[in-house]
């Protein structure tokens, strides 16, 4: 049977390789987003669906899920990529900033991956992945919120990982640890051969955790370039 794929946090870059590369391998996609009107090329490219949806509010998870079972079915795989980023040091930082990236950043996660749980529980399987950064598991100077939502996102995961595992429910938290590359992004260039990480190859990363068997299942992945350090 067509495997059904929703992708939360759509937009470009890492998202739209997802969906490039699970619409190629035959999957039914829908894209998750605020703002549904910047992936009409992207849709037009996959044959995906497009659901508005802000990942930090119940209602419209909700409404997300219930439209996603309807239109499509339930979900084989769901992919959390949504998050927010503030900076700035511990005595400047917007009290709401850091609220805000809290939220996007782990809260919304957790409330995307209790209604995939339940989804995928009600038929015995399925995969839930989340992706993560460096600051996953280093928090950097000037960027606490950031590492503060990222690690309660890894958090999430390990403990739906214990949890989900045994019930057949594939969870999987992949850090991204390096800059990923964009078009016309001259970063890359002054990196040097691969210096930063290939949207379409992390993504492929993504695949072959979906389809690891489940006698050797990996909750947590780190990808980074070969040149970078860590």
């Amino acid at each position: 049977m067509t495997e059904a794929a929703l992708i939360v946090g759509a937009g470009s870059g890492l998202s739209a390789a997802l969906a490039r590369l699970f619409a190629h391998e035959g999957m039914r996609v829908a894209l998750a987003s605020r703002d549904i009107k910047k992936l009409d090329p992207l849709l037009k490219e996959t044959g995906s669906r497009a659901y508005a949806c802000d990942a930090t509010k119940t209602a419209d998870v909700g409404r997300l899920f219930d439209a996603f079972a309807k239109d499509i079915g339930p979900p084989d795989i769901v992919v959390y990529n949504a998050g927010y980023r503030t900076r700035g040091a511990i005595s400047e930082l917007d009290p709401e900033e850091v609220l805000k990236t809290l939220t996007a950043s782990a809260y919304a996660g957790f409330l995307v991956a209790q209604l995939a749980a339940k989804a995928m529980l009600a038929r015995g399987h399925g995969t839930i992945l989340f992706t993560g950064a460096s600051a996953s598991v280093k928090g950097y100077a000037s960027s606490a919120p950031f590492a503060m939502g990222k690690f309660a996102l890894r958090g999430l995961a390990q403990s739906l990982a214990r949890e989900l595992h045994p019930q057949n429910i594939h969870i999987g938290h992949v850090v991204i640890d390096g800059g990923i590359a964009r078009a016309n992004d001259t970063r890359g260039l002054e990196r040097g051969p691969d210096g930063m990480l290939d949207p379409a190859a992390i993504a492929r990363a993504y695949l072959e955790l979906h389809r690891q068997h489940r006698s050797a299942w990996a909750w947590e992945i780190e990808l980074r370039p070969w040149r970078e350090n860590f």
